[in-house]
């Protein structure tokens, strides 16, 4: 009775004696991140399971609560520690020595960490990036640049393995060779979204996904902005890429500042609803970024390597009329009729030669609204 959490120090080899009282708090209903380290302020896991109901009561739970504890689950632990069981699968306890500092600096950090892949990785020197599930064109190859060349210097990429802007930010790390860190809102029994299965696949071979639900939790709206703690939370700065005005990016920069952790944004046209979150960041006190430099620099202590670090795009092989088009494409969307109007060409001949920059990679189209210049 009366240690602290930080002074509890299991080995990293906890025996499963000691994962099964852990793994039964964890699923005691009524039982939050706050409510688990508060009981382990005054008992193990292990000891909690002897207490009688005065006992339990005195520490602020509830009756269902009690309940829950006299009358555990076993057979759902016992599915949770065969999951352990398997390779590359880890439970990380908030006494474990390999219990990421960073994530223990935030005010209700998950008494239980679960890890597919990679544990060391997760006290790595991180920066996440976020934002829109439905990004333009641009804005995701934008994330996967910083990404890559953040990853190129050092950095672990952290994000939330969501549609958009999350995908790019892994893929980017993983062009660059480098280590990502995805943070479900499932168990990790399941990937969600299903469609990022191959990556998922992927971020296992040079990092790891991470949860604080256990195996078998299914996909539920509220787990999302909960995870989104965890991701601020491990990294050392967050960079937000393109966010509505209400978005979950915003949430997790917002939470990112309330930690105390560095908030990056990138801004955008004033006619892109997608830059509105990241302009608000800003005025709030976000720093305005353009490349990966602002970030590498305001981070500098992690600063590994001194080599250039912008991406770095192919030297140009289109003839005069492609660059003279490819000159009108704004980095916004740009119409058929405006090019029209600005090249004088027919509509035939600049279809033909916005084929061309698309397929080469320096425009995107943009459904219903014309092409984005990418590069």
């Amino acid at each position: 009775m009366g240690a602290s959490p930080q002074n509890h120090q299991l080995p990293t080899s906890a025996t499963p004696d000691t994962y099964k009282y852990w793994l039964a708090l964890l699923r005691v209903p009524g039982v939050g991140c706050k409510t688990f380290l508060n009981i382990l302020d005054h008992c193990t896991p292990k000891q909690i399971y002897s207490e009688k109901h005065s006992a339990l009561s005195a520490l602020g739970l509830r009756d269902n609560s009690i309940a829950a504890i006299q009358n555990p689950d076993w057979n759902i632990v016992d599915q949770d520690l065969r999951w352990l069981e398997q390779p590359d699968n880890h439970a990380l306890l908030f006494s474990d020595p390999d219990y990421p500092e960073q994530l223990k600096e935030i005010p209700d950090p998950p008494p239980i960490i679960f890890v597919r892949g990679c544990i060391e990785i997760l006290s790595h020197p991180q920066i996440a990036i976020v934002g829109s599930r439905n990004p333009s064109s641009l804005g995701s190859q934008t994330a996967m640049d910083f990404a890559k060349s953040l990853a190129n210097n050092g950095f672990t990429i952290t994000s939330g393995l969501a549609l958009g802007i999350d995908a790019a930010s892994h893929q980017g790390a993983l062009n660059a060779n480098g280590h990502t860190i995805a943070v479900a809102g499932t168990g990790l029994d399941r990937i969600y979204p299903a469609r990022h299965k191959k990556l998922a696949t992927q971020i296992l071979e040079k990092g790891a996904i991470i949860s604080e639900l256990p195996p078998g939790t299914v996909a539920k709206a509220n787990n999302f902005p909960r995870r989104n703690r965890i991701i601020s939370g491990l990294c050392m700065g967050l960079l937000v890429v393109e966010a509505a005005k209400q978005s979950g990016s915003l949430i997790s920069a917002r939470l990112a500042l309330e930690q105390n952790r560095e908030v990056f944004a990138i801004p955008g046209s004033i006619h892109n609803p997608l830059a509105r979150g990241c302009h608000a960041l800003i005025r709030e006190g976000a720093k305005l970024v353009e490349k990966s430099q602002d970030i590498l620099e305001e981070l500098g202590q992690y600063f590994q390597s001194p080599s250039e670090n912008e991406p770095q795009f192919e030297q140009s092989t289109l003839d005069l009329n492609q660059q003279k088009l490819l000159n009108l494409v704004q980095y916004s969307p740009t119409s058929i009729d405006d090019l029209v109007t600005a090249s004088g060409e027919s509509v035939e001949n600049i279809a033909s030669v916005l084929l061309v920059l698309e397929l080469q990679g320096y425009i995107a189209s943009v459904a219903g609204r014309g092409y984005t210049r990418i590069k």
